[in-house]
């Protein structure tokens, strides 16, 4: 089975073992973090069934990313991880499952649930496994050591990413994961891995993103879609974001989403010339 090894250690997160858990902790510590290390439950809260995280590099949206991997420790222990990252490289297919094998890290190999990935692609008219579009993107991969960090190798992952951000194919990709997960009994959970506006001033991406995320509080894919397009907000994941909203709708039943940390990169850095918003955002139903 193949190995997928990283693209961006040494950039977006550090290259060295010992550097990248400090790099993570320092995440989780941060004064934009949520103050404290994760603690895995005992008992899996299956009605936790998702998350929006950020991708950028550790220094700049790993502090907000931490609020989410906080309430995803705190749920318990899933089988699988989907993580839905976008593709910024132009490479291989435009809805893109990584097949099996494994991934690897500088904290080690997780291996890949390649049964989910063949029934994802089975039930999907736009999904295919495909390793291509995986070989440079970054937003799968920087996920992977948050969830290594938690979870070590007690969990599964499913790497997608998409190339085609609409409706109609957020709508297929939910569908998809739902029936093969129902088919399979898999206990899962979706990231969809998405950065807000990008290299605006603090006060206008404030704004925007607060307009996009509104939209996202209220399950309004359409809505979602038609701000972002309208306003010109530039959210770099908003095929994984609408995916995660339309999957939620399919649990039926009462569903709660809550932002759990707004931030940018200006809040980092000081400098609110240009900036890139992050949040975190928790999926649960009743």
């Amino acid at each position: 089975m193949s190995k997928r090894y990283p693209a961006v250690a040494g950039f977006f997160y550090p290259g060295g073992k010992k550097e990248l858990i400090a790099s993570i902790e320092q995440s989780f510590l941060h004064k934009i973090g949520p103050g404290r290390k994760p603690v895995v439950a005992g008992e899996r809260n299956r009605k936790v069934i998702g998350f929006i995280v950020p991708h950028a590099g550790y220094m700049y949206s790993g502090p907000v990313a931490a609020h989410s991997y906080l309430e995803l420790a705190s749920s318990g222990v899933p089988e699988t991880i989907i993580i839905l990252g976008t593709n910024h490289t132009g490479y291989g297919a435009l809805v893109s499952v990584y097949p099996g094998g494994s991934w690897v890290t500088p904290l080690g190999e997780i291996k890949v649930d390649g049964e989910l990935a063949k029934r994802v692609v089975e039930h999907s008219g736009f999904a295919v496994l495909d390793e291509e579009a995986h070989i440079e993107e970054h937003s799968v991969e920087v996920q992977v050591p948050f969830i290594q960090y938690i979870y070590e190798d007690k969990v599964k992952i499913l790497p997608i990413t998409i190339g085609l951000h609409t409706v109609e194919v957020a709508r297929d990709l939910a569908s998809s994961i739902k029936k093969a997960v129902l088919e399979l009994g898999r206990d899962v959970v979706i990231l969809a891995s998405s950065d807000f506006n990008h290299y605006e001033p603090q006060d206008v991406t404030l704004s925007k993103d607060m307009e996009a995320i509104n939209y996202i509080l209220r399950e309004d894919t359409e809505g979602f879609y038609r701000v972002i397009l309208e306003r010109n907000i530039s959210v770099c994941g908003p095929g994984a974001i609408m995916t995660l909203m339309e999957y939620g709708k399919l649990q039926g039943g009462v569903r709660r989403i809550t932002l759990l940390k707004h931030a940018t990169s200006g809040d980092i850095t000081g400098d609110f010339s240009a900036v890139v918003g992050y949040a975190s955002v928790k999926f649960e139903v009743a």
